[in-house]
């Protein structure tokens, strides 16, 4: 666990992430990172879960659709 201060940034509030966590979440200065909100509380990711969402109706319209896809890569 790491413990982090909320700090004065311009009109804003932000926390700054040590080295220990960008490392962890794979990520580093510029990157984009998401707060997810969980059943346990928050959860900090690299992972963007809209994406995730597109990908899964992708694939249902991948299946429905495999012939024509197919016919359109061509």
């Amino acid at each position: 666990m790491l413990k982090l201060k909320v700090k004065q940034i311009g009109n804003s509030a932000g926390v700054v992430l040590p080295k220990e966590a960008l490392s962890h979440l794979n990520v580093d200065k510029g990157d984009e990172i998401y707060l997810v909100e969980t059943e346990d509380g928050y959860m900090l990711t690299q992972y963007d879960p809209e994406f995730d969402e597109q990908m899964e109706a992708m694939e249902v319209i991948g299946r429905q659709f495999k012939n024509t896809l197919r016919e359109l890569a061509k």
